[in-house]
């Protein structure tokens, strides 16, 4: 199958899910306010939003120029991502979420791919926003939208998350 008329199919699956785990996501915040829990680094939140709504616009718009086939081990590379990504969000449970909330009283978890490194959503999500476009050949897309992600998740949301959780065991 070519690239371009793959596109369409592999962004609005994208969307898709990512609206479904949006609202998995709030009903998840939903329950860590009502246990208490406090927000932290919500300032880059809408930065983090940015970033991936015009990442999809990329790929939208450079994999339909393409008319070369689609990347089939860069498909199976996102695929098993999306193994990951899922496993992750389960050895999270309640919460995981898309900001940085703070349960008063929790445990960190250390459970599954927690057990053998640290921020394993975000690498799953680094790895993500480079594979992916290399499936439609957006080559652009994977380099530009990757390395903002990248400088985005290692200046700021990492530090904002590491610093909730250090003041958080301080304090417990």
């Amino acid at each position: 199958m070519k690239a371009r008329a793959f596109t369409p199919l592999l962004v609005g699956a994208l969307v898709t899910q990512r609206l479904l785990e949006l609202r998995h996501a709030r009903q998840n915040e939903r329950l860590a306010r009502q246990a208490g829990a406090t927000e932290h680094g919500r300032g880059h939140y809408p930065a983090i939003v940015l970033l991936h709504a015009a990442w999809l616009a990329g790929l939208l718009l450079e994999g339909r120029q393409s008319s070369q086939p689609i990347n089939k081990p860069a498909l199976a590379t996102a695929l098993a991502l999306q193994v990951l990504r899922y496993k992750v969000m389960n050895d999270l449970g309640v919460y995981w979420n898309t900001r940085i909330l703070i349960w008063p009283g929790a445990k960190r978890v250390e459970k599954g791919t927690y057990k053998f490194i640290r921020h394993p959503n975000y690498w799953v999500v680094m790895a993500e926003l480079y594979v992916v476009p290399q499936i439609v050949q957006a080559h652009k897309t994977s380099l530009i939208g990757g390395t903002l992600n990248l400088l985005l998740l290692h200046f700021i949301r990492i530090p904002a998350e590491e610093k909730a959780l250090r003041n958080y065991d301080q304090q417990a």
